[in-house]
Order: C-alpha cells, then sequence, then structure tokens
C-alpha cells in the first residue's frame, strides 16, 4: 500500500481531471526539427513519462512568434504547418493514457542568443543582452506588443487543433513576458509599463488571448517569484502580479525562482538542497485561490509533506523524470524503493542543451533515445564477468542482467560504489549515493552477484570460462612529486570524504570538482579550509551552472580561495605554495592531495589481445558520472 496518498489523489483543473498531483514541468530538449516541428523522438520522450503515470506532460517552451525574434533551436507553433509534429506528439501522449500541455513561450528577449547586428535582441525596455551585455535591447513598440498577444493567441488555437488537453504561459526565468513584469527591466511609459497593473498586462492579455482562442483548455502560467538579482520584484509585488494574473482567467500558477542572471536557480543543483523554490509556492498559495504548483528539487516524501501541509496543490517533478519516467507509477504501485534517483547533476539534461546538442540523462542513459535504446532480451546467455563496482561496472551488470545473462560483479572494496562513495558523502549530494542503494536493489532481482573484497588480476580464476569481461576499474590518484607529499599529515582526498581524522586547519590542495566540494564540506564541519588550485579559477571542469552556488557557498563559508598558486612542498607546518607574487607559506594541520586522476589501466593492458574484453568507464578516461553510466549501459546493451 502506498503511503503518498496526497501525491496520488485526482484533481480537477478548468474542468479537466487529473489522475494524480504531479505535473512534468517544461524543459528543453532540442529534439525538434530543424524546421522548429515536433519531431517523432519527441514524441516517443513525453510519451515515456505519459506512460509512467504523471497526470500532465508540459512540453519544453515553444515559440509563437518568429516576426522580431530569430527562435532557431525552439519549436514552433507560429504556423499551421507546425500542427502535424504536434500532433504526433499529443497522439502518442493520448495513446498511453496521458494529457498533454504544451508551454507557449512569447519570446526570449534580452537571453536570446541568436541575435545579429542587424537584428538585435528585444525586451521590454533597453537592457543589455544576457549574452553579451555591450548589446542593448531593441525595445519592442506598443503594437508589436499587442500583434506577440494575438500570435499567442493563434498559437493556442493551433495547439486545440493538434489536440493539446492544456496550455501553459512561459513567463518566468527572465524570459521577455517576464522582462515586462520585472520593474529592473520594464521601464517603459505607454500602457505595458509604470505600476504592477500595467507591466502585467502583457500577460493578462496573453492569458486572455489564449482563453478565448482555445476555450475549454486550461491555461497555467510559470511565473519566476523571485529572480535572486538586483532590484528585481518581492514577494510582494508577486502576489499582486499573482492576483492579476488570476482575475485574467488563469487556472493554475506554477511557481518557481530564479532567470538567466541568476541561472543555478533556474536549474537547483544539489548545492542548493531540497525543495528550494517551496517557499514561493507557499506565498502564492496564501493568497490565490487557484490551485498552485511547487518545484525544485522534490523527493517523493518532501512532495507528499508540501501537499499535505497545503503549501501547494500540485507538484512539479522535471528532471525526476528524466532519470526516472515511472517515477509517480512506481510509488502507486508501492514501489518507492525502485525510483531511480535525480542526481541533479545537470550534466546531460541542461549540459547537453546548452552545449548545443540534445537532451540526455547521467543516470539514465535512454532518456531523450527512446527510439534507438531499450534493453531487450539477449538471443543467448552468456557468462559476463564485471571488474569493478563503480557508477560504469554497476551500470553494466544491470544491463546485462536485464538482458538475461549470467553476471559476476568483482569489488577490491569492501563496498560497491567506487568513487561515488565516498564522493557522495556530503549531506548535499545524498541523491548522488542514493544511486548506489538504487543498483544494488535493482542486482538482487537479477542474475547478477556481486563479490566484494575481491582483487582480480589477469591470472584470477575468476575470469576463466568467461564470454565477455567488462573492466571497470576506475580511476587512481595522480601522484606528483612534491617534497614531503608522503607526510604524516597528508591524506588523499577519497580517504578525507570517507571520514579521514583531519586537524581543525586544513589545506586542500587541487581545486577541481572533488577538491572544492570537499572543502565546501569541511567548512560546513567548523574546519578552517583553504583551498589551492593552480589555474585562474577552482572547479573548472563543472557545469558553469552548478559552479554559481558552489562559488557563493564556498564565499558564505569563509573559504579561503589560492588560485594561480602551486604547492611546492609539505612539511609538519603546512604547505609552501608559489602563486604570482612568489612563494607562500600556509599553515595547516592537514593537507588533503587533490590533484586529479589518472585512468587504472594495469587489468586493461594485462588483457590486451583477448578477446571479448571491453574496458569502459574511468580506466579508459577519466569523467564524469553520466559519462560513466552511459557507457556503462551502451556496452552491456551489445553483448
Amino acid at each position: 500500500m502506498s503511503t503518498f496518498q496526497h501525491v496520488l489523489s485526482p484533481a480537477v483543473v478548468g474542468g479537466l481531471e487529473l489522475k494524480n498531483r504531479v505535473i512534468m514541468p517544461p524543459m528543453g530538449t532540442a529534439m525538434s526539427t530543424p524546421e522548429g516541428f515536433f519531431s517523432e523522438r519527441q514524441a516517443a520522450y513525453y510519451a515515456e513519462r505519459a506512460r509512467g503515470g504523471v497526470a500532465l506532460v508540459v512540453t519544453e517552451l515553444t515559440s509563437t512568434c518568429t516576426t522580431y525574434e530569430n527562435m532557431g533551436g525552439l519549436a514552433r507553433m507560429d504556423a499551421d504547418e507546425c500542427i502535424p509534429g504536434l500532433a504526433q506528439v499529443a497522439d502518442a501522449v493520448h495513446a498511453v493514457g496521458g494529457l498533454l500541455a504544451v508551454q507557449l513561450t512569447p519570446g526570449q528577449g534580452r537571453n536570446n542568443p541568436a541575435f545579429t547586428p542587424e537584428t538585435p535582441p528585444v525586451s521590454a525596455s533597453d537592457n543589455p543582452s544576457y549574452w553579451n551585455p555591450a548589446v542593448l535591447c531593441r525595445p519592442l513598440e506598443t503594437e508589436e506588443v499587442r500583434a506577440i498577444v494575438r500570435s499567442v493567441g493563434e498559437a493556442a488555437a493551433r495547439c486545440a487543433a493538434a489536440g493539446a488537453d492544456w496550455i501553459d504561459v512561459h513567463g518566468h526565468t527572465g524570459y521577455l513576458l517576464d522582462q515586462f513584469l520585472g520593474r529592473q527591466w520594464n521601464r517603459r511609459t505607454d500602457e505595458y509599463g509604470g505600476s504592477v497593473e500595467n507591466r502585467t498586462r502583457f500577460a493578462t492579455e496573453i492569458i486572455q488571448a489564449v482563453k478565448a482562442a482555445a476555450p475549454g483548455l486550461p491555461v497555467s502560467f510559470r511565473l519566476s517569484v523571485l529572480n535572486h538579482v538586483s532590484g528585481g520584484r518581492d514577494v510582494a509585488e508577486a502576489q499582486q502580479i499573482a492576483l492579476l494574473l488570476q482575475e485574467a482567467g488563469l487556472d493554475l500558477l506554477m511557481a518557481d525562482d530564479g532567470s538567466y542572471d541568476a541561472m543555478d536557480w533556474v536549474f537547483p543543483p544539489y548545492y542548493l538542497g531540497d525543495d528550494c523554490m517551496v517557499p514561493s509556492a507557499r506565498a502564492m498559495k496564501e493568497v490565490l485561490s487557484i490551485p498552485v504548483m511547487a518545484v525544485g528539487n522534490l523527493t517523493p516524501e518532501s512532495a507528499e509533506a508540501v501537499l499535505a501541509a497545503g503549501d501547494a496543490d500540485f507538484v512539479g517533478v522535471g528532471r525526476g523524470h528524466i532519470a526516472d519516467p515511472a517515477w509517480v507509477g512506481k510509488l502507486a504501485s508501492g514501489s518507492r524503493a525502485d525510483i531511480r534517483p535525480c542526481i541533479r547533476c545537470n550534466q546531460m539534461c541542461i549540459g547537453n542543451v546548452f552545449a548545443g546538442g540534445s537532451l540526455g540523462c547521467a543516470v539514465n542513459p535512454e532518456a531523450g533515445n527512446e527510439l534507438t535504446l531499450s534493453i531487450e532480451r539477449a538471443p543467448a546467455s552468456k557468462r559476463v564477468v564485471v571488474v569493478g563496482a563503480g557508477p560504469a561496472g554497476l551500470e553494466a551488470a544491470r544491463v546485462a542482467g536485464l538482458r538475461g545473462h549470467t553476471v559476476d560483479v568483482y569489488e577490491q572494496a569492501d563496498h560497491i560504489g567506487g568513487v561515488l562513495w565516498p564522493a557522495a558523502s556530503p549531506d548535499f549530494k545524498r541523491e548522488l549515493r542514493g544511486m548506489v542503494g538504487w543498483w544494488e536493489g535493482q542486482l538482487a532481482g537479477l542474475p547478477v552477484t556481486v563479490h566484494t573484497g575481491t582483487r582480480i588480476d589477469a591470472s584470477s580464476p575468476e575470469l576463466d570460462g568467461a564470454d565477455d569481461i567488462v573492466v571497470a576499474t576506475g580511476s587512481l590518484p595522480l601522484e606528483p612529486r612534491i617534497p614531503g607529499i608522503d607526510g604524516p599529515n597528508v591524506v588523499d582526498v577519497l580517504a578525507a570524504h570517507q571520514g579521514a581524522t583531519l586537524g581543525h586547519r586544513v589545506v586542500v590542495a587541487g581545486g577541481g570538482l572533488s577538491g572544492a566540494d570537499l572543502a565546501l564540506e569541511l567548512a560546513h564541519d567548523g574546519h578552517d579550509v583553504t583551498l589551492v588550485e593552480m589555474a585562474d579559477d577552482i572547479a573548472q571542469d563543472m557545469l558553469f551552472l552548478n559552479r554559481l552556488p558552489l562559488l557563493r557557498q564556498l564565499a558564505e563559508a569563509d573559504v579561503r580561495l589560492l588560485t594561480q598558486h602551486k604547492v611546492t612542498a609539505v612539511d609538519a607546518s603546512g604547505v609552501t605554495v608559489v602563486g604570482p607574487d612568489g612563494p607562500v607559506a600556509v599553515e595547516a594541520d592537514t593537507v588533503v592531495a587533490a590533484f586529479g586522476v589518472r585512468p587504472a589501466t594495469s587489468l586493461v593492458d594485462a588483457l590486451a589481445g583477448r578477446s571479448g574484453v571491453h574496458p569502459v568507464g574511468d580506466c579508459v578516461t577519466p569523467a564524469k558520472v553520466g559519462e560513466a553510466v552511459n557507457a556503462g549501459y551502451r556496452v552491456a546493451v551489445d553483448l
């Protein structure tokens, strides 16, 4: 029996019955056709989430007008020729019992990267472009604003013709509509500027246009309650805006936070913790009579608590549905432990899209690849040996087991998880550690046997008779030739994560992701921490939007950063570093070596020439968790 009674309870919004309180909010996929039409790939992606039980699937932001902006890369609904593509998405979602909403955007404004000297970005006022502050936006003329309002209504009518069940208006995170709402961006003197009511007029006219053009379809609006930028609105003003939206006929408000100028709030990484935007939903609930949806790093347990407390009427679970499309269905069946955790890394969902690719997932390789990747039963069962129980090895074992192979996993440590175990020791990374428990639970029901405390070399009898050997032996720490680096006051970064005894004053030597995360964890635990990095900046191997809260929290925790400094010696009193101004002595009780890693290739080299050997993960090239998981999946799906 499920204990998630509030999450799973049905509801009605705008006359539409929803089977539970979970909505998959809009997230970019970059899977549209080159013409901007919804694609078969998107249809499969959205249908898989609908099949998993979510009450409502909302598409990514979809352009309604290309007259004033180049909206390349986005899905479009600005012409009738766009209807068939969306219709195939709606049909696919409906075929599995789901409901589909389309998020319509009137524009990107200053957030639009696709501008030229001939066609500068547009905005409410002459705001600097987010991507190039030296470029000023062209303020939209009053009649142009009205034309955009009409375009949204026309797009809504096309959505209805395509079979959409709901329209969502994209009004958040500092995009064009938010630029009209925000006093920091709107300095207009016409009917769309000045008072809160005037600044909200663009939004209320859009809601009314959608209602008129697509009668009977519920309309939601996604509002960033707090933009987290200087001069931005406060909660009181957000409440005023929300009330005006409600008066315009809105059926549901999606409450979140952030803007491109505070990017980490748009895509909250693990540093922001659970339920980071729930206060904004709670503030909207205080004044609205229509339903409110909360978002922001919600877990099943916290989603239930938010609904039970009355802080929101619905919960939006976005990246959680990328990681596990059956998020809701598993709760309904009482299988909470089977939900694959979203590790909030942003690496292959948001990161891929920002890098010019399409959506993927660090922990779910099938996300975005529903048409091409699936786990099928193998034509014949093999004996597969996996050496190493880190993320690549565990995923390879899981997939091989699902395909019907008999799998033995050998791990020289006394526990599984590989580098995840120590790396996920900070509380803010508990979802990452949750992956270890998830794999453990999945393997328990498969023909997979895990042997811990077992070291494997090329002559080990455990390899005898194996049809395929997956080598996932991970990496080894780099050991620079620094005097004193082998001293008793020096601890490896992984040992530090695992609870090695450390003094009060700690120098972390190496400012990559592992060293920076440890520095933050130690500072939270009360240590006096100095982070030394020879490059110009720390954590340069991180996705940029994840670095923002890391740097902010390191500053708040008073971690001393010594960039452009190289450790040249270690002694009992601490370290000597050399920077632009010469040598500096940094006193420390403990020095943590976090200089990076190199592939652990000894077994790969020893097995060279043997058939059926598949090196995978860090023993090939040290990388992030997502690369390891995806590589393990792809090796095993072809065995």
